[in-house]
């Protein structure tokens, strides 16, 4: 969440010349609902098993560029299909950055709490083992095509 996921994505799609896809959007297309009413009416869970099936889904295809919800790799069957499938990478921020990057965004179901900031730092303790299998691309203080020749030189290309 806030580390330039879909950004990122949608330029480093460009400069592979790819098809880029972002999950979350996906997913919202096809329920016809945001995530934030996904959540709210039908709870966590049910946004889960849609993530679930879209990672599965995506694996299967070949020359994407993905950027997936914040949670959705840490999904044991999401990442092994995925990693399995192309190359995989974690960008990261600082929770003042990501807090910053998202503080005007009211679709965060995640952050609807008194204390965002707080509720940023646990989730990033909490992820941090299922984050740190993948190649991490630190996004503090860069711009996207930064973050995208960073990646492309990581990758090899």
């Amino acid at each position: 969440m806030g580390t330039g996921k879909t950004t990122v994505g949608e330029l480093l799609a460009q400069r592979l010349q790819r098809p880029f896809i972002d999950t979350d959007a996906l997913i919202v297309e096809r329920d016809g609902r945001s995530i934030a009413e996904i959540f709210a009416e039908d709870g966590e869970a049910a946004f889960r098993a849609w993530e679930r099936a879209v990672a599965l889904e995506l694996a299967q295809q070949q020359g994407l560029v993905i950027a997936t919800g914040g949670r959705l790799m840490l999904d044991e069957d999401n990442a092994e299909a995925l990693a399995a499938s192309g190359q995989v990478f974690c960008l990261t921020a600082v929770p003042t950055t990501i807090l910053a990057r998202v503080q005007d965004d009211s679709k965060r179901p995640l952050l609807n709490v008194p204390n965002p900031a707080q509720r940023i730092a646990l989730l990033l303790e909490m992820r941090r083992e299922g984050y740190g299998r993948f190649p991490q691309i630190a996004t503090d203080g860069k711009t996207a095509e930064q973050v995208v020749d960073e990646i492309l030189l990581v990758a090899g290309g």
